[in-house]
């Protein structure tokens, strides 16, 4: 994305009007001066993106159809992804359903902003995310060929609809359990017989309806304490599809990350985290940041002193990621931390909002922001 005067004029004119009206009395938004984040992540041969959701407009929301949080992603972004429209929840109502509608809105949006969509995902691979039918559909007596034909043809048709107009897709969400590094077991692997072979049909079948795409297997495997076995599990996943020579491109780091207590090691954090990405390079996958964002724990409720700290934890991070080549695109899981996922799943106990996104609650810029354009500024690349 070069950086359009219109997008970014758009943005300062909600600013100035007070044309935020969606995001709650008296809120406003202000635009970050200087280069946008994706044009500096692109001076380095990079693109920033980030989520968005597709909920109706008039809705105070993270979507695309709310002008306030449209005019920040249009300013900031190259790319996005949705948060849920694309999952088999949404979009497979009934066995014999699809419905295409929010996510052609969104997607439609997208083309027409000059943002790029990446397909997120073709499979979350454990039961509670899959549709609840899934959970008594009867496969009948010829049950692995039945799952197989039901996964084939989920793939084919979401590939074949969109087309080159999606050319990355995280294929496979989830599927390695944390406390054990095992794959998880679904309704769908037992008909078609396992997980690897629910997996690897997953990414074949990718291939074949997507040839142009980047396929990706996501997860959230992290660099914090207490991560061993996830990122065992997620390596000897990856070590086998390459074995078998399943068509995967490249590995999802969620990045869902959090800051640490005071005293932490974080130089043995660092090394092993390196250890894990060096080991997935050296297998030829290339890796992208799929969902950045930071929990601010162990912080007090200051928003000044968290704000400092996430930002100094996410510059720290993203020098690291930054420094393999391998990586090249890097979205954040929202932009404004009105409408973070994080504030739901677990709040502060102390009841202070969470701040784990580069704009504020009112879509004023934070130190995040500031981090991640200085991260982009200083990444080194060939």
């Amino acid at each position: 994305m070069t950086d359009h005067p219109t997008r970014r004029t758009m943005l300062a004119g909600l600013a100035a009007t007070g044309g935020a009206a969606l995001m709650g009395t008296g809120a406003a938004a202000a635009v970050a001066t200087g280069p946008s984040l994706d044009t500096l992540a692109k001076a380095r041969g990079m693109r920033f993106g980030s989520a968005v959701n597709g909920r109706p407009a008039g809705t105070d929301s993270g979507s695309w159809a709310n002008p306030a949080y449209a005019a920040l992603l249009t300013g900031e972004c190259g790319l996005v992804v949705a948060e849920n429209e694309m999952k088999w929840q949404a979009l497979r109502p009934a066995p014999d359903r699809f419905d295409f509608a929010r996510f052609d809105a969104m997607i439609d949006w997208a083309d027409r902003q000059h943002l790029e969509m990446r397909g997120h995902n073709l499979l979350w691979h454990q039961d509670k995310w899959l549709p609840r039918w899934m959970a008594t559909h009867d496969f009948g007596t010829g049950a692995r060929k039945a799952g197989e034909q039901m996964l084939v043809r989920h793939i084919e048709t979401v590939c074949r609809r969109y087309g080159t107009r999606i050319r990355s897709y995280d294929v496979v969400n989830e599927a390695v359990t944390p406390a054990t590094g095992a794959l998880y077991d679904t309704a769908l692997s037992r008909a078609i017989g396992g997980a690897e072979p629910t997996l690897d049909l997953a990414f074949r079948t990718a291939r074949a309806a997507a040839p142009h795409a980047q396929l990706v297997y996501n997860d959230y495997m992290s660099w914090e304490p207490g991560n061993d076995r996830h990122r065992a599990g997620v390596l000897t996943l990856l070590e086998g599809f390459k074995a078998r020579g399943v068509p995967v491109d490249a590995l999802g780091v969620q990045s869902h990350i959090m800051t640490q207590p005071a005293g932490s090691d974080a130089t043995k954090r660092e090394a092993e985290w390196r250890r894990f990405l060096d080991a997935v390079t050296a297998m030829g996958y290339g890796l992208v940041i799929t969902e950045l964002d930071v929990r601010d724990n162990n912080l007090p409720a200051d928003p000044k002193v968290r704000d400092r700290a996430v930002a100094d934890y996410t510059r720290a991070y993203c020098d690291l990621m930054f420094s393999y080549p391998q990586l090249r695109d890097v979205l954040v899981w929202g932009m404004s931390d009105r409408y973070s996922w994080i504030e739901g799943f677990e709040p502060r106990k102390d009841g202070a909002r969470r701040r784990p996104c580069p704009y504020d609650d009112r879509f004023i810029p934070k130190p995040m922001r500031d981090s991640l354009a200085a991260a982009f500024s200083a990444a080194q690349r060939s």
